[in-house]
Protein backbone atom coordinates (compact mmCIF):
# COMPACT_ATOMS: atom_id res chain seq x y z
CA UNK A 1 0.00 0.00 0.00
CA UNK A 2 1.57 3.27 -1.12
CA UNK A 3 1.61 6.29 1.13
CA UNK A 4 0.10 9.55 -0.06
CA UNK A 5 2.88 12.11 -0.36
CA UNK A 6 0.72 14.79 -1.99
CA UNK A 7 1.20 18.34 -0.78
CA UNK A 8 -1.65 19.42 1.52
CA UNK A 9 -3.64 22.59 0.90
CA UNK A 10 -2.18 24.38 3.89
CA UNK A 11 -0.41 27.71 3.71
CA UNK A 12 2.33 28.01 6.31
CA UNK A 13 2.78 31.42 7.86
CA UNK A 14 5.95 32.64 9.58
CA UNK A 15 4.81 31.39 12.99
CA UNK A 16 4.13 27.92 11.61
CA UNK A 17 7.62 27.91 10.10
CA UNK A 18 9.10 29.06 13.42
CA UNK A 19 7.26 26.29 15.27
CA UNK A 20 8.46 23.69 12.76
CA UNK A 21 12.02 24.95 13.00
CA UNK A 22 11.99 24.80 16.81
CA UNK A 23 10.45 21.31 16.78
CA UNK A 24 13.09 20.23 14.27
CA UNK A 25 15.77 21.22 16.79
CA UNK A 26 13.95 19.81 19.84
CA UNK A 27 10.87 17.69 19.20
CA UNK A 28 10.24 17.48 22.95
CA UNK A 29 9.88 21.23 23.44
CA UNK A 30 6.71 22.00 25.41
CA UNK A 31 3.81 23.98 23.97
CA UNK A 32 4.48 26.63 26.62
CA UNK A 33 8.13 27.02 25.63
CA UNK A 34 7.23 27.06 21.95
CA UNK A 35 4.63 29.74 22.64
CA UNK A 36 7.15 31.92 24.46
CA UNK A 37 9.56 31.69 21.53
CA UNK A 38 6.98 32.48 18.82
CA UNK A 39 4.73 34.90 20.73
CA UNK A 40 1.63 32.70 21.05
CA UNK A 41 -0.26 31.09 23.91
CA UNK A 42 0.24 27.42 24.77
CA UNK A 43 -3.28 26.67 23.48
CA UNK A 44 -2.65 28.49 20.18
CA UNK A 45 0.61 26.55 19.64
CA UNK A 46 -1.12 23.27 20.45
CA UNK A 47 -3.88 24.06 17.92
CA UNK A 48 -1.35 24.96 15.20
CA UNK A 49 0.64 21.76 15.79
CA UNK A 50 -2.56 19.72 15.62
CA UNK A 51 -3.41 21.38 12.28
CA UNK A 52 0.09 20.62 10.99
CA UNK A 53 -0.33 16.98 12.00
CA UNK A 54 -3.78 16.68 10.42
CA UNK A 55 -2.53 18.28 7.18
CA UNK A 56 0.34 15.79 7.03
CA UNK A 57 3.04 18.47 7.38
CA UNK A 58 4.24 16.79 10.58
CA UNK A 59 4.30 13.07 9.84
CA UNK A 60 5.42 11.87 13.27
CA UNK A 61 7.47 12.63 16.34
CA UNK A 62 10.37 10.30 16.98
CA UNK A 63 13.68 9.87 18.78
CA UNK A 64 16.86 9.97 16.71
CA UNK A 65 19.04 7.10 17.92
CA UNK A 66 22.78 6.91 17.38
CA UNK A 67 23.18 3.43 15.81
CA UNK A 68 26.73 2.89 17.14
CA UNK A 69 25.54 3.46 20.73
CA UNK A 70 23.11 0.53 20.43
CA UNK A 71 25.49 -1.92 18.74
CA UNK A 72 24.70 -1.20 15.09
CA UNK A 73 28.03 -0.61 13.35
CA UNK A 74 27.39 -1.25 9.66
CA UNK A 75 25.53 1.33 7.59
CA UNK A 76 25.10 0.51 3.90
CA UNK A 77 23.55 2.23 0.88
CA UNK A 78 22.19 -0.08 -1.82
CA UNK A 79 21.23 0.55 -5.43
CA UNK A 80 18.99 -2.30 -6.46
CA UNK A 81 18.09 -2.74 -10.12
CA UNK A 82 14.78 -4.53 -10.57
CA UNK A 83 12.87 -5.75 -13.62
CA UNK A 84 10.09 -3.17 -14.08
CA UNK A 85 7.22 -5.64 -13.66
CA UNK A 86 8.58 -6.70 -10.25
CA UNK A 87 9.46 -3.23 -8.92
CA UNK A 88 6.39 -2.72 -6.73
CA UNK A 89 6.49 -6.26 -5.31
CA UNK A 90 10.21 -5.98 -4.46
CA UNK A 91 9.70 -2.56 -2.84
CA UNK A 92 6.77 -3.83 -0.76
CA UNK A 93 8.85 -6.79 0.43
CA UNK A 94 11.90 -4.66 1.29
CA UNK A 95 9.92 -2.04 3.20
CA UNK A 96 8.94 -4.78 5.69
CA UNK A 97 12.58 -5.49 6.58
CA UNK A 98 13.64 -4.01 9.93
CA UNK A 99 17.21 -3.43 8.70
CA UNK A 100 15.93 -1.16 5.92
CA UNK A 101 15.74 2.42 7.20
CA UNK A 102 14.78 4.14 3.93
CA UNK A 103 13.69 2.99 0.51
CA UNK A 104 13.14 5.11 -2.62
CA UNK A 105 12.28 4.51 -6.25
CA UNK A 106 14.82 6.52 -8.23
CA UNK A 107 15.01 7.61 -11.84
CA UNK A 108 16.90 5.35 -14.16
CA UNK A 109 16.36 1.76 -15.19
CA UNK A 110 14.02 0.65 -12.38
CA UNK A 111 16.32 1.48 -9.49
CA UNK A 112 15.53 1.25 -5.82
CA UNK A 113 17.82 3.22 -3.54
CA UNK A 114 17.90 1.82 -0.04
CA UNK A 115 19.69 2.37 3.24
CA UNK A 116 20.16 -0.42 5.74
CA UNK A 117 21.82 -0.79 9.14
CA UNK A 118 23.31 -3.95 10.58
CA UNK A 119 25.13 -5.00 13.74
CA UNK A 120 28.06 -6.43 11.78
CA UNK A 121 29.15 -7.47 8.30
CA UNK A 122 27.86 -11.04 8.72
CA UNK A 123 24.35 -9.72 9.38
CA UNK A 124 24.58 -7.63 6.20
CA UNK A 125 25.78 -10.66 4.23
CA UNK A 126 22.84 -12.72 5.53
CA UNK A 127 20.46 -9.95 4.50
CA UNK A 128 21.96 -9.92 1.00
CA UNK A 129 22.07 -13.67 0.45
CA UNK A 130 18.87 -14.74 2.22
CA UNK A 131 16.54 -11.77 1.71
CA UNK A 132 17.62 -9.44 -1.10
CA UNK A 133 19.23 -11.60 -3.81
CA UNK A 134 16.45 -14.24 -3.79
CA UNK A 135 13.69 -11.68 -4.50
CA UNK A 136 12.14 -12.34 -7.89
CA UNK A 137 12.99 -9.56 -10.33
CA UNK A 138 16.22 -8.34 -8.69
CA UNK A 139 18.73 -7.90 -11.51
CA UNK A 140 21.72 -6.39 -9.71
CA UNK A 141 22.74 -4.91 -6.38
CA UNK A 142 25.40 -2.30 -5.78
CA UNK A 143 26.43 -1.71 -2.14
CA UNK A 144 28.40 1.10 -0.58
CA UNK A 145 29.34 0.92 3.09
CA UNK A 146 29.37 4.14 5.07
CA UNK A 147 32.79 5.04 6.45
CA UNK A 148 32.06 8.33 8.22
CA UNK A 149 28.90 10.42 8.62
CA UNK A 150 29.39 14.19 8.28
CA UNK A 151 25.75 15.18 8.15
CA UNK A 152 22.50 13.28 8.31
CA UNK A 153 19.17 14.79 7.33
CA UNK A 154 16.54 14.30 9.98
CA UNK A 155 13.36 15.85 8.71
CA UNK A 156 13.72 19.13 6.87
CA UNK A 157 14.55 22.67 7.80
CA UNK A 158 12.43 25.52 6.50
Amino acid sequence: MSKDYSIPNLTLDERDKQILSLLHEDGRMSYTDLGKQVGLSRVAVQARIQQLIEAGVIERFTAVINPAKVGIHVSVFFNVEVEPKFLEAVALQLEKETAVTSLYHMTGPSKLHMHGIFQHEQEMETFLTKKLYPLEGVVSVDCQMLIKRYKSRMGMKL
